[in-house]
């Protein structure tokens, strides 16, 4: 895997056109509906697995199930997409996604008819082929890539950022709506009565709705890039994470994105049951919490970070992100100690020193992750060659699975021991990502 940075279309050394702002905004378009049925599951996922009467380390078991399968799809779909192209590969991964959400949503009838051994075999199933499809982020930022001018890249790769922002918003906030007794009581009214509706099973299929809808917009829509392809023979992950760990340029990337995603498994995983268990929130409630995260991602990712990243350098925001995030693990892990009672006497009951400590809270993690997943997508964009720009975002992003695979079960059985653990823990890891990115 080169070092060196290389144009990766035509358009690779000119002013973005009309033509390749469309392009842009129709990748960002598919991974923000594909984005969007993901983010509907994260409020009922660690409920759902409640619902099997199991322990909450399935929560990270079942987390860890997904980006394990990331992890070994990342690397090879990004090769696939640089010899076969980004459009099958795109197109490919939704629908797939798709089906496994359709799956997922038929897990809990299967626990109550043929045993929760089963149902819990079809939901890690389910959520198996969905992270398998998830590796498709590599294709997506490889064809931002593919026709954006190197200046221009770091501000293109946000808007990927900012389609995941958007899919957080409002994921997690349909997702809630959904779960709501309102909302199965209307669905168990219209559906077929062979439909399983419950809380968690009628997201699982909104989800699968969007999937397809992003399948139909890739195949409507998208163009392949004009691009030099790669006629190298096959190799596997393995060997592509080989090569990136004996490039100078990529391997601190490769570290700092794997112990990121480690970091971050904590919240990924626990943050959902945290507030369920200290501050009384259901899945309704999460979600509108999520989606103020996500509405800040927004900002952050579409517009703040890229700014920023023109203004001190990519490097500098993304050692701002890791500060940012490091804050934010630390303050979640004492939320707690701020208590549920009103802040003010005489004031709204719902404004409490632990709300107002997560509203901070938010804030910082939502910088943190934005800075850190732009600038270190830009700076992997920057280290590797035109015609391996899949390659290098599928390793890294493998990289970043493989993190998302080890943390969630750690975390989940940290989480039952002791609350904070795996928030401090998190921060410590984010360490060495500062020294990794000194220079």
């Amino acid at each position: 895997m080169a070092s060196t940075g290389a144009a990766t279309s035509a358009d690779a050394d000119a002013t973005p056109s009309a033509q390749t702002r469309r392009r842009i905004a129709v990748v960002v378009g598919i991974v923000f509906i594909d984005l969007l049925g993901f983010g509907i599951i994260i409020p009922i996922l660690p409920f759902y697995v409640r619902s099997f009467g199991v322990s909450d380390v399935f929560i990270g078991l079942l987390a860890a199930s997904y980006s394990l399968a990331q992890f070994g799809a990342a690397p090879v779909l990004g090769r696939i997409s640089d010899e076969r192209g980004r459009r099958p590969v795109l197109m490919l991964s939704v629908g797939i996604a798709g089906v496994a959400w359709i799956i997922f949503g038929f897990a809990a009838e299967i626990d109550a008819r043929l045993g929760t051994t089963l149902g819990l075999a079809v939901l890690f199933g389910a959520r198996l082929l969905a992270g398998a499809a998830g590796g498709n982020i590599a294709a997506a930022q490889a064809y931002i890539a593919d026709v954006t001018p190197v200046a221009d890249r770091t501000s293109a790769l946000g808007l990927v950022g900012a389609a995941f922002g958007l899919g957080f918003v409002f994921g997690p906030a349909v997702g809630g709506l959904l779960a709501s007794d309102a909302a199965v009581s209307i669905a168990r009214s219209v559906l077929p009565g062979f439909v399983p509706v419950t809380p968690f099973s009628l997201p699982s299929f909104a989800a699968a709705g969007f999937s397809f809808l992003a399948l139909g917009a890739a195949a409507a829509l998208l163009k392949e890039p004009d691009r030099i392809r790669t006629s190298a023979g096959r190799v596997t992950f393995v060997s592509q994470f080989r090569a990136a760990l004996a490039d100078s340029g990529l391997r601190p990337l490769v570290i700092a994105f794997f112990l990121t995603s480690l970091s971050f498994a904590g919240i990924t995983v626990m943050f959902v049951p945290f507030l369920a268990d200290f501050f009384g929130y259901d899945a309704t409630a999460a979600a509108m919490f999520l989606a103020y995260i996500g509405a800040l991602g927004i900002l952050n990712q579409g517009v703040l970070v890229g700014r920023l990243s023109g203004a001190f350098g990519v490097r500098r925001v993304v050692r701002a992100g890791v500060a940012s995030l490091f804050l934010a693990l630390v303050l979640l892990a004492a939320s707690p100690l701020a208590g549920t009672a009103p802040l003010l006497d005489g004031g709204p009951t719902w404004v409490t020193g632990g709300l107002v400590v997560l509203v901070g809270f938010g804030a910082l993690v939502s910088f943190g992750n934005g800075a850190i997943t732009v600038g270190l997508a830009a700076l992997v964009s920057e280290g590797a060659a035109g015609s391996q720009q899949g390659s290098a975002f599928g390793v890294t992003q493998g990289a970043g699975s493989l993190g998302r695979t080890i943390g969630p079960p750690l975390a989940a059985a940290a989480y039952t021991l002791v609350y904070w653990s795996p928030f401090v823990a998190g921060a410590v890891l984010l360490i060495p990502v500062a020294v990794l990115l000194r220079r």
